[in-house]
């Protein structure tokens, strides 16, 4: 019997690059390559993700794995890392279910500032990433250091969280 709900949306945390991890990373790559060049993509590889620093977490919606993403944590900010929701299951709060759990990371962590790096043809994340309450902000480290043309087409964001 079916109950006319929509499937449950759970997000967990994986130690490893599991064959979900490495295809949805894949189809981010595949994303981000039609967009920008190499130097300007600065996504972790695949096993650079699974560092003591860096959580990583894969969202599934009834049964599949459908998003992932990653938080470092530093000593003075997170990170949000290879945030990825498949195109066929945007829209459902995916994205939202992901953020908030890596947005506890943070806190969980005593860390009260979490930062990205996105590109800016990247319009629906850039979007998804001011709903939740992101501000644009300064280049910050390691992309401070970087060359100018390998951060040309990043943009960067900020959010400060409620401390714990």
């Amino acid at each position: 019997m079916t109950t006319g709900l929509p499937p449950t949306i759970s997000v967990e945390r994986v130690l490893a690059a599991t064959p979900e991890v490495r295809s949805l990373v894949g189809e981010l790559d595949q994303e981000l390559a039609a967009h920008y060049a190499q130097a300007q993509r600065h996504g972790l590889a695949v096993d650079a993700i699974f560092q003591p620093h860096v959580r990583f977490f894969l969202a599934w919606l009834g049964g599949s794995a459908v998003g992932c993403g990653g938080v470092a944590l530093f000593a003075d900010f997170a990170e949000l890392k290879r945030m990825f929701v498949r195109p066929g299951a945007r829209g459902q709060g995916v994205a939202d279910a992901i953020m908030a759990r890596l947005a506890t990371e943070a806190k969980d962590a005593g860390l009260t500032l979490l930062r990205l790096e996105t590109g800016m043809h990247q319009a629906a994340a850039i979007r998804f990433y001011e709903r939740n309450g992101f501000q644009r902000c300064g280049t910050f480290e390691p992309y401070a250091s970087m060359p100018p043309q390998a951060v040309e087409t990043s943009l960067f964001f900020e959010r400060q969280l409620a401390a714990r």
